[in-house]
């Protein structure tokens, strides 16, 4: 399972980094290292980049324990379908209507970590480039709650922490280079990378459901152990 939860933790990320370029690129592009000497900006980028996975991490471990409380419970089956109906909500909502609604509490997240990372970017040593990428890790994003709806469905937390993490190290390579390289990404590149994200959500989605379905399909529908009837035996 932890295997699992590192490679799919790491593909997840790698396909969002695609569209971290357009959504958090401009935070990459924003953040003060022109000053730096060539190591220098390389150490911000990664100290950016870690930050960020401390975050996912913390994620994992929150995600992880009420995914495992569910499970304990008996609703294994159902957290994985409602998981994957709920990002093909998302999908058509977002995509296919072109609404942009958000929780209201996703608004005033939004509102207070733009302006928490506005503060950071008027300080510029090493531990504020690891602050900002804990804080940037804070940003609402689709492609994270497909993440944490996956780290819902693992049987230990330890494996959602896994996931969460490997999923912030996928997208490191596309950040990282993003931070150095500049504005050489043209805005116009991106845009066509950002065109392939829905279709990742979708399958993740699908995946998700197929889980839940327990068709008996190794890997991706595998049979579930009833939870609740290991769990309480009676003497």
């Amino acid at each position: 399972m932890m295997i699992e939860a590192i490679t799919g933790g790491l593909i997840l990320g790698a396909f969002s980094s695609l569209h971290c370029i357009g959504m958090c690129g401009p935070l990459a592009l924003a953040l003060p290292v022109q000053h730096l000497s060539v190591w220098q900006q390389r150490l911000a980028a990664l100290m950016h980049n870690l930050g960020r996975i401390t975050t996912y991490a913390l994620f994992g471990f929150v995600f992880g324990l009420a995914g495992r409380s569910l499970q304990l419970a008996g609703f294994q089956q159902w957290l994985s379908i409602i998981s994957g109906a709920v990002i093909l909500f998302f999908i058509v909502n977002y995509y296919l209507l072109r609404k942009s609604w958000q929780p209201a509490f996703t608004v005033k997240l939004n509102q207070s970590v733009q302006q928490m990372l506005i503060h950071l970017l008027n300080t510029k040593t090493v531990k504020t480039f690891f602050l900002f990428g804990m804080v940037n890790g804070l940003l609402p994003c689709g492609m994270v709650y497909v993440a944490l709806a996956a780290a819902l469905n693992f049987r230990t937390i330890e494996s959602s922490v896994a996931f969460m993490s490997s999923f912030g190290a996928g997208t490191v390579p596309m950040m990282f280079l993003l931070t150095v390289l500049g504005h050489s990404v043209s805005f116009s590149v991106r845009s066509k990378i950002r065109k392939a994200v829905p279709y990742i959500m979708t399958v993740m989605a699908v995946l998700l459901i197929l889980r839940g379905m327990n068709l008996g399909i190794p890997f991706i529908s595998p049979v579930m152990a009833g939870s609740t009837a290991e769990a309480v035996q009676c003497h």
